[in-house]
């Protein structure tokens, strides 16, 4: 017998999980309704195994049931758990439920008389197995980068979490700004937060580079629209939100409306530098030094977070973008990505951790 039925069944979640994977990478966005049908088949094969072992009198049914228990009662919960804490986002959590409840036990799988996977583990949790090869991928993924930077000439200190990119080029890129004003963090401006505000703003990055001095008091936002949730994917193929048809031709304003002095209107426009006469007034000054770039107004109009940006790091993002041609990136890596390959390891290899652990005499 190759398998039992419901572990072939289970081998369904392979392709599901690969395209996840593939969507991730180009979108950074996954459909909430990917994973409720995960949770059901999964619970459905639970229910089939149980059914097929009744009655749980024996040790090995009582083993399958203590194993379904770990998985279900302390995996799942765990996904949950680094979502709540910020360390996973919103799908790697939901995938690592469907995972904990789609394979609980390992599976066995006879192939040319090799049982598959070649390496089994003493506790028998395979959602565990899967996310421990998943974490040892992921460790790997800041070797890969390094890699990357130097086969492209940027060797640095910071190789190994960001590369540099041309700022013209973030409209299409996933990830956080790895610098601010004061030279590089962890903590950038996340580019999907960047997009959203472009989008309330009605404005384009290349508008932000053209004129920051503008762009950068609250006063020169005028109509502001639906940031959307920053994605890539958001719409017709633009750089800040608008459709394409819709697209002005003197770089984000109806032409009726185009101002000639940078963003206000040619009948306030003043001959003594671009801005009426009663513009410079001490009111105006105080509501640029309290909220530049709009900052704040942006996050207390919009319903919604952005991604957990303050209006500090949205100012520092955007005064970094405004002034460098290059900037450093940390592209990230969704962890539905070395999820899925961990899945495919998972089930041919085995454990990799406990295989490590048995080569060194520790199992």
């Amino acid at each position: 017998m190759v398998a039992t039925l419901p572990d072939l069944l289970r081998l369904v979640v392979v392709p599901v999980f690969a395209w996840a994977a593939i969507r991730d990478v180009r979108t950074r966005r996954l459909p909430n309704r990917l994973w409720p049908p995960l949770y059901l088949f999964g619970a459905l094969l639970l229910v089939w195994e149980i059914v097929t072992i009744w009655p749980l009198g024996g040790f090995v049914e009582m083993r399958f049931l203590v194993r379904v228990a770990i998985s279900l009662l302390f995996i799942a919960p765990l996904g949950y758990a680094f979502w709540y804490l910020g360390a996973f986002g919103g799908a790697d959590a939901k995938a690592m439920i469907a995972l904990a409840v789609l394979f609980p036990t390992f599976p066995a799988y006879d192939l040319a008389g090799v049982t598959l996977p070649l390496v089994d583990t003493q506790l028998g949790v395979f959602s565990l197995t899967i996310l421990t090869n998943t974490v040892l991928l992921g460790l790997a993924y800041p070797v890969g980068l390094a890699v990357f930077n130097l086969v492209r000439g940027e060797a640095s200190r910071l190789m190994f979490f960001a590369r540099p990119v041309a700022t013209d080029s973030l409209p299409d890129r996933h990830g956080r700004l790895f610098e601010d004003p004061d030279g590089p963090t962890r903590n950038g401006l996340d580019l999907d937060a960047l997009r959203m505000y472009l989008r309330w703003r009605g404005r384009t990055l290349a508008d932000v580079r053209a004129d920051p001095d503008d762009l950068r008091d609250p006063a020169s936002v005028g109509e502001t629209f639906a940031p959307t949730d920053g994605g890539t994917h958001v719409g017709p193929r633009t750089d800040g939100g608008r459709a394409v048809d819709d697209a002005p031709t003197d770089g984000g304003r109806a032409v009726d409306d185009a101002p000639t002095d940078g963003g206000r209107a040619v009948d306030d426009a003043a001959p003594d530098g671009g801005h009426a006469a009663d513009a410079e007034t001490d009111s105006d000054a105080d509501r640029e030094s309290d909220d530049p770039w709009a900052a704040e107004r942006f996050l207390d109009e919009i319903d919604h977070g952005a991604y957990g940006t303050d209006a500090a790091t949205l100012r520092d993002g955007l005064a970094v973008v405004a002034r460098e041609d290059r900037v450093l990136v940390s592209p990230g890596m969704p962890f539905v990505v070395p999820m899925a390959v961990g899945l495919v390891v998972s089930l041919t290899f085995g454990d990799a951790l406990f295989a490590a652990l048995g080569a060194l005499g520790l199992v």
